[in-house]
C-alpha cells in the first residue's frame, strides 16, 4: 500500500495555521507538534481522500512527501484530508503535523532577534 502523498511538481507547498476546534484534537500526544494546513491541486482528490482513509482504518500512517525551500524531501503525517471541486479543478485540503520549531522558523515567527547572554 502507498503510504504517501508527493507533490511532484510545483513550488513547497504553503502552510497555514489553524484555529478549527475539530482540528486541534487531532494535535494531542505527547511531543509538542503544530497542526498545519495546506491546500494542494490535484487531479483526482476523492481518490487520494480513499487512499488517507484506507491507511487510517488499517491503523497506518500516511504523510505528505515534498520538497522544502531547499530543495531537501521532508514528510509530515497527515491527519486529515478532504477533497474540494473549485472552478480551478480539484484541491485537496491536508491537515498535517510540522515540528514545532520547523514551524516558527518557516512562518518567521523566530527571527533572531532575541538577545542571548553567554
Amino acid at each position: 500500500m502507498d503510504d504517501k502523498i508527493t507533490i511532484i511538481e510545483g513550488p513547497t507547498p504553503t502552510f497555514e495555521e489553524i484555529n478549527d476546534g475539530w482540528a486541534l484534537g487531532l494535535n494531542e500526544g505527547p511531543v509538542l507538534y503544530d497542526l498545519v494546513m495546506t491546500r494542494v491541486r490535484t487531479f483526482n482528490g476523492p481518490a487520494l481522500v480513499e487512499r488517507c482513509h484506507r491507511a487510517w482504518n488499517d491503523h497506518s500512517n500516511i504523510f505528505l512527501h515534498y520538497r522544502n525551500e531547499l530543495g531537501m524531501e521532508e514528510k509530515a503525517p497527515i491527519m486529515a484530508a478532504r477533497s474540494v471541486n473549485t472552478p480551478d479543478g480539484s484541491v485537496l485540503l491536508l491537515w498535517v503535523r510540522l515540528e514545532f520549531e520547523q514551524t516558527e522558523t518557516e512562518s518567521g515567527k523566530d527571527s533572531g532577534s532575541e538577545d542571548f547572554d553567554d
